[in-house]
């Protein structure tokens, strides 16, 4: 069942796809950016948004938010933090320099771990912890600001993540420390502040369900790029009964999938495959081949408080694409007539508006809607 702070969740309607929006902009969002981000019942500021013209990322945040309240008053907006990476330009990095030993360090004793070059956070350190979760609840103190999304979750608990650099115990102590962040940050911010986390995976022994308990809910990404012995489509198998499980439970779930090649690795990922990858496309007949396929899936998943969304990378700063619109999104959907029927790789789901099919095994899908009136 949900939580008590379902009454806090974002607004749910089955009448067209619920969409969701992940975005940074390091300067301020223009008027006609933030009419379009009020089209969103959930959104969440990543790291750098705003911070150039406003100072600091909470900052630029709290402008942003208010700016798409002040049209959308029932919007649900989250505000990011990274549970491992540290990125820089908060206003709470200056609390920070007077932590001793608020970073990882390899056995020569540099902190700059995560991809050669950022630092990480050592989170079996109780003071850096309390700082932590301590930004959180100023943030959240905000009435514009109704939540918290947690990023880096699978680094701090992904057992290989950095252990070559660091070592065993002190991977396992960053393990539990992270399930000690999890708690203190859930008391500072309050029991009526939503905390969705960057958490189901099929690389899990359960897929992330056996962390999510303390969450209202997850983000899903790299869905399809399968990870150590499972083959794609084992694995994605594994993403779809977690996403079903967990939304059936009554958890928000902010499905995303890049415009990329299947089984296509980020640049940075360690060669893990925790970090998702990106491709840009030009044209809206390219963007429309990549979206049925990931909005298939997303289908046959999806109840209520399941957001999607598609797209070629969080940054609004190069470009307007981020705001690209399919016209599957202005089609009518109506709710689903039960759940998703499966027969071996084969996935079959109906709605009032449209039929799914998926099959995992060839990566193929078709979606057939019919138009307000219910007609073909």
């Amino acid at each position: 069942m949900p939580s008590q702070r379902a009454l806090n969740y974002p607004q749910f309607s089955w009448d067209r796809i619920p969409r969701y929006m992940h975005v940074r902009k390091a300067r301020s969002f223009t008027d006609h950016e933030v009419q379009y981000l009020s089209k969103f019942p959930l959104i969440t500021f990543e790291k750098a948004n705003g911070h150039l013209d406003h100072g600091s990322v909470e900052a630029g945040t709290l402008v942003a938010a208010r700016a798409v309240k002040a049209i959308n008053p029932k919007a649900t907006i989250l505000y990011y933090r990274n549970v491992m990476v540290h990125y820089g330009g908060y206003e709470a990095d200056d609390q920070l320099g007077r932590i001793f030993g608020a970073f990882l360090r390899d056995r020569s004793g540099r902190t700059s771990l995560v991809r050669g070059r950022v630092e990480a956070y050592d989170l079996s350190n109780a003071e850096l912890r309390s700082w932590w979760a301590n930004s959180c609840r100023t943030m959240t103190q905000s009435p514009d600001i109704d939540g918290v999304f947690l990023d880096g979750n699978v680094k701090a608990i992904e057992p290989a993540y950095l252990v070559k650099e660091i070592g065993l115990a002190k991977k396992q102590q960053t393990i539990a420390g992270y399930h000690e962040l999890i708690s203190e940050t859930r008391q500072a911010i309050g029991p009526e502040k939503l905390m969705l986390a960057n958490l189901l995976r099929a690389r899990f022994d359960d897929a992330g369900l056996e962390y999510l308990k303390n969450f209202d809910g997850s983000y899903l990404e790299n869905f399809f790029h399968n990870v150590g012995d499972a083959d794609y489509e084992q694995y994605v198998a594994r993403g779809i009964d977690a996403f079903q499980t967990a939304a059936r439970q009554g958890k928000i779930i902010a499905f995303t999938c890049g415009l990329a090649t299947a089984n296509r690795k980020a640049a940075d990922s360690n060669d893990l495959g925790i970090d998702e990858a990106h491709a840009s496309v030009q044209t809206m007949d390219q963007a429309r081949q990549g979206l049925v396929y990931p909005l298939a899936i997303f289908l046959v998943c999806a109840e209520r408080y399941s957001y999607f969304r598609v797209h070629e990378g969080y940054s609004a700063n190069e470009s307007d694409r981020w705001m690209r619109w399919f016209p599957e999104y202005d089609r009518p959907l109506g709710p689903p007539d039960g759940p998703a029927s499966r027969e071996g790789s084969v996935y079959r789901r109906k709605f009032r508006h449209a039929s799914v099919m998926v099959d995992i095994k060839n990566r193929k899908a078709d979606i057939r809607w019919t138009n307000p009136q219910g007609k073909q």
